[in-house]
Formats: C-alpha cells, structure tokens, sequence
C-alpha cells in the first residue's frame, strides 16, 4: 500500500512541476509577444506561431490543473 501511495505523491510530484515549468513558459512567452508587438518591423509570421504556442501552452495548463483538481463528486 505505501508503494503505491509513493507512486501517486511522485506522479503529483510531476504534475505540480510540470505545471510550474509551463506556467514560467508561458509567461515568458506573454513577455516576448509583448516586446515585439510593439515593433513595426516584427515578423508576423513568427509573431503568429509565438501566439499560437501560447494558446497551446494555456489549454495544456488548464488540462494539468484539472487532472490536479480532486473530483468534488467522488
């Protein structure tokens, strides 16, 4: 029973880190996006992907954080 009560604690372990490393991601990329909008002369190619990244970085933090989230109806 400790095995696997050891085995949760790690897999919650590295949800909760995983979820902070894309949360820094994230913000960072919020920053750039940022700094470079504000630049006439910005690749809106790369502006667009950097965007689409973000989003993409925002759905997985919201997947992590409701897998984190304990079911009320349980």
């Amino acid at each position: 029973m400790a095995e696997i009560d050891d085995n949760v604690d790690r897999e919650l372990f590295r949800n909760v880190e995983k979820l902070r490393q894309l949360r820094i991601e994230h913000r960072d990329l919020d920053e750039v996006i940022s700094r470079l909008s504000l630049d006439l002369h910005v690749d809106q190619l790369q502006l667009k992907r950097l965007k689409k990244r973000k989003l993409l970085l925002k759905d997985q933090i919201a997947r992590l954080e409701s897998q984190l989230i304990p079911d009320l109806n349980a």
